[in-house]
């Protein structure tokens, strides 16, 4: 392969994760997906709808990616979220401050996107405030504090780890049929109970589930497999193209919004690429905003008082460095990384989940003082 042939394939899989991307933020706009909102709703109704949406996505995206994984197409072990270094420290942590922030900020990272594209001026703060917090978790102030505490607080799995990669090691199996086997299982499990609700089948929910999912799967695939290139021209390297971690990627979008801060801020600088993080925010944000108009429920929104506005920033603030630290958000972490079966991706979600309980808990100390 030639460079400029090279660089034609990297602006396929540019444009290929952007058209996702939109489909995403289309989806999510239309369904109200939202997994702040599913925790809210099993916390003060008892509803476990909007969750179900979730298990099912989840579920989808495990499948679709063992599936891939067993034809072929992609290398599970080429994630960010089956290494076999455990940072359970850094996972648990950063997503509570994570789960707490999104709470205070009303939405986690994708949701902030999605109602961007809704018109929300509200989330548009939001945004720079989490891509200035991640950039500072990523390479500033708060990156060293990151390296040198819960970082540090790891154990090692030989095998990898992913589910899959343990079972395969321990039995002796063939790693690519095991990945299938456990995701059908596990996965399957998932969309049986969505599908158990007897509120949750709709139209709407079903478009949510199986959509995203399949947008999550479909991710992999064009990073993992549209994008892999076995070696570069240059330097004769396995190379994933567009990728910020260099290594496949789905969505996630904490990093990418730091990224996106980075690209926009020093866009003369011809060393600052156009990367799958970036393009995948401009989709979702376009994704939402063709939703909404359509829908005829496109509407500018800004913050209502002084207190509003100081709990959005603290928010912001918060999702952006405990989502850098874990590793990622409500939908790196819980949906890409668990579609791997990751144990660090179980262990952020486990945070994100109890720092949302928190943050709801303190919102409700909040109205009983006023």
């Amino acid at each position: 392969m030639e460079i400029a042939d090279l660089l034609q394939l990297q602006t396929r899989v540019l444009w290929a994760a952007f058209a996702v991307a939109v489909a995403f933020g289309f989806i999510a706009q239309r369904t109200h997906f939202c997994t702040m909102g599913a925790i809210s709703d099993i916390v003060n109704m008892g509803d476990w709808t909007r969750m179900r949406m979730w298990g099912m996505a989840v579920g989808v995206a495990m499948i679709g990616f063992y599936a891939m994984a067993w034809l072929g197409w992609i290398d599970p072990g080429k994630s960010i979220y089956t290494s076999g270094r455990i940072i359970w420290l850094s996972a648990l942590v950063g997503g509570a401050l994570f789960g707490f922030g999104m709470v205070l900020a009303s939405g986690c990272g994708s949701k902030t996107l999605v109602r961007i594209g809704a018109g929300s001026l509200k989330s548009l703060v939001v945004f720079f405030v989490m891509g200035f917090a991640a950039f500072a978790a990523l390479r500033g102030v708060f990156a060293v504090l990151r390296v040198n505490t819960v970082d540090r607080v790891a154990f090692e799995i030989p095998a990898g780890g992913a589910l899959p990669l343990w079972v395969s090691s321990g039995l002796g199996l063939d790693p690519a049929l095991t990945g299938l086997l456990v995701a059908l299982l596990v996965g399957g499990a998932l969309v049986v109970w969505a599908f158990a609700g007897p509120d949750f089948r709709n139209t709407n929910n079903l478009l949510a589930g199986i959509g995203l999912g399949l947008v999550i799967a479909a991710m992999w695939w064009v990073s993992g497999r549209l994008g892999f290139v076995a070696e570069h021209p240059e330097t004769l390297e396995a190379v994933y193209l567009g990728s910020n971690s260099g290594r496949m990627e789905s969505l996630t979008f904490t990093a990418p919004m730091a990224y996106t801060l980075d690209w926009i801020i020093f866009f003369s600088d011809t060393s600052k690429l156009l990367t799958f993080g970036v393009v995948t925010v401009a989709g979702v944000v376009i994704g939402s905003l063709v939703c909404a108009l359509i829908e005829g429920s496109f509407r500018w929104e800004g913050f209502r008082t002084t207190q509003d506005t100081a709990l959005h920033i603290a928010g912001a603030a918060c999702m952006g460095v405990g989502g850098v630290t874990a590793l990622g958000c409500t939908v790196g972490q819980g949906m890409s990384g668990l579609s791997t079966l990751s144990l660090t991706s179980v262990i952020a979600v486990t945070g994100i989940v109890l720092g949302a309980v928190g943050g709801f808990r303190f919102q409700m100390w909040l109205l009983d003082r006023e």
